[in-house]
């Protein structure tokens, strides 16, 4: 390959055309399409998702599921410390969450808080595998390249409207170092195919141009290069090793992105042309711009949107120390969009059929990280007294609780879900909700069930792990 045909080949794939992790992708996949009965959509309560994803670990104990409050002070004993900030009323008279979300606060009547999520245990390499779990279903490494949540909607419902992509990830740039690969990995519509697979916008604000020709190019020299781009990857060893579905999966993957380029559609990407007491609504923040693409996004007919506060290793919600400064600031971050996120969609009369769902891998604390009462304290150098501002917050990894909260979608108003113990250990005591049971919560809003599989190599691959996933029944009116 050339430099020009390199040239060429890069700027079409950096148009999301055919998704960064296609040759990944159809490395790992079997030659025939994976068969699956259709859905029964006769009770769905909901017809899109979007998840706001807290990549890197958000410390449920200061944000949804606050306890004790203790200040800083030099000297104060850190097992003392269960919350560093205090609790707030919401609209909701049981529900309290935690100083610095008053926006969300307000507005928590329209939704549900789970405080009983529980991550599984995957060791102390945490991050990458929690996160493939919880946007797969099951934990790496697997045999067959898993399709991500999205992928699964994408693939079962099919489109909402034909020229917008199904499935849209927001926010995360895959290439981060030495995790891009994890990140790819799940990123990603496995088995299913490339036409299920993300369309991938990493900055919000490059959201138009990801949907734009470039502006030198005619349409005889676009179609020109898009001939081009089919001739080269007919050269690549992994396109001319794949069958004929996956071949044929990424040809539909391109000519949905010609489609989107010539469609109406495509103007739901363009954050320009949002009125501006809308847009400085959402805060100037790349998450904030982020929610309200998935806004017009789900608005112009997306099937499932995730935005992302992005996963970088010890940035952002991955407080492995100054962890009260960390959350005040991504508190920060999320309080006005989630809020504005949630009326928006609610004045347009979209909540009652959109689930919006914020997660997390995993929660934190000051004391355990992974198993609940393993002493770590020498790997990750927690003193047992705080002697400076850094050492105040939560910067243990916790898989015994986490806090999810979901609006819309018909899930019940105003609802609090699960129990968690009050002194630490800070462990879920009433209703664990596992990733399986989480899953199949979502697919039941969708009219999904949890034993829905594909049949990939003669045997049962289930959205849900065995397909035994159970849906969470008391959320739904």
């Amino acid at each position: 390959m050339n430099a020009e045909e390199k040239l060429i080949c890069s700027r079409i794939c950096r148009r999301g055309f055919m998704g960064t992790t296609a040759a990944a992708t159809l490395a790992a996949l079997t030659g025939s399409e994976p068969q699956a009965r259709a859905a029964d959509r006769s009770n769905a309560t909901a017809d899109a998702v979007i998840v706001l994803w807290m990549g890197g670990g958000m410390a449920q104990t200061e944000t949804w599921d606050p306890k004790r409050y203790t200040p800083f002070e030099p000297g104060v004993r850190t097992e003392r410390v269960l919350s560093t900030f205090p609790a707030i009323d919401t609209a909701v008279d049981n529900i309290k969450i935690s100083q610095g979300l008053e926006r969300v606060a307000k507005v928590m009547d329209r939704g549900a808080l789970i405080l009983t999520f529980q991550a599984a245990d995957l060791g102390f390499i945490l991050h990458s595998r929690h996160q493939y779990h919880w946007h797969t279903g099951y934990v790496p490494p697997q045999s067959l390249a898993m399709p991500h949540l999205g992928s699964v909607i994408s693939k079962t419902l099919g489109p909402r409207n034909a020229t917008v992509p199904a499935f849209v990830a927001i926010g995360q740039n895959l290439e981060i170092g030495a995790e891009s690969a994890a990140l790819k990995s799940f990123h990603t519509a496995g088995f299913l195919g490339t036409e299920h697979g993300p369309f991938l916008i990493a900055d919000p604000q490059d959201a138009a141009a990801a949907v734009r020709p470039p502006a030198e190019l005619g349409n005889a020299r676009f179609k020109s290069r898009r001939q081009l781009y089919e001739q080269l990857l007919a050269k690549e060893p992994v396109y001319e090793y794949a069958g004929d579905f996956q071949r044929e999966s990424l040809l539909r993957s391109a000519d949905a992105a010609d489609r989107l380029l010539t469609s109406p559609s495509a103007k739901a990407f363009d954050l320009s042309l949002e009125p501006k007491k809308s847009f400085d609504a959402y805060n100037n923040t790349r998450f904030g711009q982020g929610c309200l693409l998935a806004r017009r996004l789900v608005e112009a007919g997306a099937r499932y949107v995730e935005v992302t506060t992005e996963y970088i290793p010890f940035r952002y919600w991955d407080s492995h120390e100054n962890g009260h400064e960390r959350a005040e600031m991504m508190k920060q971050q999320i309080d006005a969009p989630v809020a504005q996120l949630i009326l928006d969609l609610e004045e347009r009369g979209l909540l009652n059929r959109t689930l919006v769902i914020l997660a997390s891998e995993f929660g934190r604390d000051a004391i355990t990280e992974g198993k609940v009462g393993k002493e770590v304290k020498d790997q990750a150098k927690q003193p047992d007294v705080m002697t400076l501002p850094k050492h105040y917050g939560m910067h243990r990894h916790f898989t015994a609780a986490g806090s999810v909260v979901m609006f819309g979608g018909g899930v019940k108003r105003g609802m609090l879900y699960g129990k968690t113990a009050d002194e630490r250990p800070c462990t879920t005591i009433e209703n664990p909700v596992p990733v399986e049971d989480l899953h199949a919560t979502i697919y039941h809003a969708l009219g999904i069930s949890p034993d829905h599989s594909f049949v990939v190599e003669k045997r049962p691959v289930y959205v849900t792990k065995d397909g035994k996933g159970k849906a969470i029944g008391k959320l739904f009116g």
